[in-house]
């Protein structure tokens, strides 16, 4: 059949203006288009409207952090417990993917923090006299009473031979307040890099009423570093463009620019990143019977060059820290340098050994997978900003510092200049809500009265009151201690006799075997649990952060 010129004509025309249309049409349907795809307005105009990060691709690993892809695995040992702790049984986990710190954190780098608090808060002034003893880790916790070790005491913190050995003496409390303070460094140093604050600022600029914080400045930039404009840019980025009159003024969090917050990882990113089923394939090794971070089941090294060295940092033998002179097992008799021994196939050092590291959870014997098995985290506190009278977040003060004086009689703050105020959420806020119905989380369904389904207050009015602090099954001794500026100290110490465990809202988890321990402590698997507000030689801490965005950075599942 022909086909006439006409017709042809047509056709193409018709083509022509179907392609045209396609393609007009997927100018506003792309996430780096410009143009939106709900409107059709534009995104980003000169003139004002809705500001966005078109060109975002992927988030950017913080400064020491390195990529773990999320996934499924066997949390909790699978073997017999010799120990008969009986507080690991297996059980079927996912997490999302996440960055943790490569080593642990080291003193150098917490001496970095104690130098920034001794600065900005100069404890020579009344106000912030506590601030900065109250962050210094607890260098006696190397003494034993028939030991000298008064060595480590004097030096190990702040002598350089041990700069990149990792901090220890630092409570759970101590190193979450540090991940805070490290989360604000990393944004601040992000936004000058960018253009949105003074270069040079966060070191010369910076005073106890200058402060940078990253939630202060995503709620109202316009406050931090004290309002002063000179460091905050009011549209320095469009300035240095030549663009006068655009209105996307500061950084927010559709810019991408602001990384989450640096934190302790919860119990089952540790174990997940420290067993690294990523470099493995086998069946076996999947469901659960990997024993240590690196592959095969013993600790010695078994490649060619260096076969028959040790391949983590730990006590070998009752006696034995190190090997006998001239031969060392692995190089050590108290901690080590960090990267002194083979990464794990996440590339993460020391997940094994050398110290053993705080973990955000609050111990329990049991993980209720059948509450959830994603993101598995016991010890949820929810929180709000505290509003002030103008109806923005009320910002901390010099004046309205607070400060806890834990059960040892160190005092530690809960809040520094700068930061928002921030307070427990009310029955009000959770009300109606079906996925929690409190702030604090800490006891849900372990086994106390209120996880039973008919609870309604059981016992006298005392029990009824420290059923709401803790759970009444890990009735543990309740010290405290008071400060009276009339009568001194006031140390609180509970009769023993009634309490029948050690285990409170207040025990955190730590993982992973240390220089002090033997070969059983290295399976990632192992728990075992600490106050919150004590230290000791042997923890550490390394810092996680959350991913935003995919799972991986591949385009396409993988079949």
């Amino acid at each position: 059949m022909k086909v006439n010129k006409i017709t042809a004509l047509r056709m193409l025309l018709a083509v022509a203006v179907t392609v045209g249309f396609t393609s007009c049409s997927k100018k506003g349907s792309g996430a780096g288009s410009n143009v939106s795809s709900a409107t059709g307005w534009k995104i980003n105009d000169k003139k004002g409207g809705f500001q966005h990060n078109t060109k975002y691709k992927q988030q950017e690993a913080g400064p020491g952090l390195v990529a773990v892809e999320g996934g499924t695995f066997t949390m909790g040992r699978v073997q017999d417990d010799v120990m008969h702790d009986w507080n690991n049984t297996p059980t079927q986990q996912h997490v999302q993917s996440f960055f943790m710190d490569e080593t642990e954190v080291t003193n150098v780098m917490y001496m970095e923090y104690l130098d920034w608090l001794k600065r900005v808060f100069p404890p020579t002034e009344e106000n912030y006299k506590n601030i900065y003893v109250g962050a210094l880790p607890d260098t006696l916790v190397w003494r034993s009473a028939l030991g000298y070790n008064e060595t480590m005491t004097n030096n190990y913190l702040r002598h350089p031979a041990y700069s990149n050995y990792p901090v220890v003496g630092v409570s759970w409390i101590q190193a979450t307040e540090f991940s805070k303070w490290r989360t604000d460094r990393v944004n601040e140093g992000m936004l000058e890099k960018e253009g949105y604050l003074k270069k040079g600022a966060k070191v010369s600029d910076v005073t106890a009423e200058s402060t940078f914080n990253t939630e202060a400045y995503l709620e109202s930039p316009s406050k931090a570093f004290g309002g002063n404009e000179e460091i905050v840019y009011k549209g320095q980025r469009n300035k240095l463009a030549g663009k006068e009159d655009a209105k996307n003024v500061y950084a927010q969090r559709t810019s991408g620019l602001i990384l989450p917050e640096y934190r302790l990882p919860t119990e089952a990113e540790w174990e997940y990143a420290a067993i690294a089923l990523v470099g493995n394939r086998e069946y076996n090794l999947y469901r659960g019977n990997k024993k240590y971070p690196w592959k095969g089941l013993y600790t010695r090294n078994g490649s060619r060059t260096r076969k028959g060295d040790q391949l983590a940092n730990f006590k070998q033998g009752k006696g034995d820290y190190g090997g006998i002179a001239g031969w060392s097992d692995d190089n050590a008799d108290i901690t080590n340098a960090v990267k002194s021994y083979p990464p794990n196939d996440f590339g993460l050092y020391d997940m094994a050994g050398n110290v053993a590291e705080w973990v955000a959870d609050v111990y329990r014997p049991i993980v209720d997978d059948e509450a959830n098995d994603f993101n598995y985290y016991r010890g949820n506190v929810y929180m709000k900003d505290s509003i002030g009278d103008d109806g923005r977040a009320a910002l901390v003060t010099a004046e309205t510092i607070q400060y806890d004086t834990l059960a040892n009689k160190r005092i530690q703050y809960r809040s520094l200049p700068g930061q928002i105020a921030r307070i427990k959420i009310t029955d009000e806020d959770a009300y109606l809500r079906q996925n929690y119905t409190r702030g604090d989380n800490r006891n849900w369904r372990d086994g106390d009265g209120q996880s039973v389904r008919n609870y309604g207050g059981v016992g006298s009015e005392e029990d009824a009151d420290e059923e709401k602090s803790t759970a009444k099954m890990y009735n543990s001794p309740r010290n405290s201690v008071e400060v009276d500026t009339a009568t001194g100290t006031l140390r609180g110490i509970e009769d023993k006799v009634k309490r029948s465990t050690l285990i409170n809202d207040n025990v955190r988890v730590f993982k992973g075997g240390s220089w002090r321990d033997r070969a059983y402590w290295l399976d990632p698997a192992q728990r075992r649990y600490y106050p919150q507000d004590m230290a000791t030689d042997y923890i550490g801490f390394r810092c996680a952060m959350s991913k935003v965005g995919p799972k991986s950075s591949k385009k396409t599942a993988r079949n």
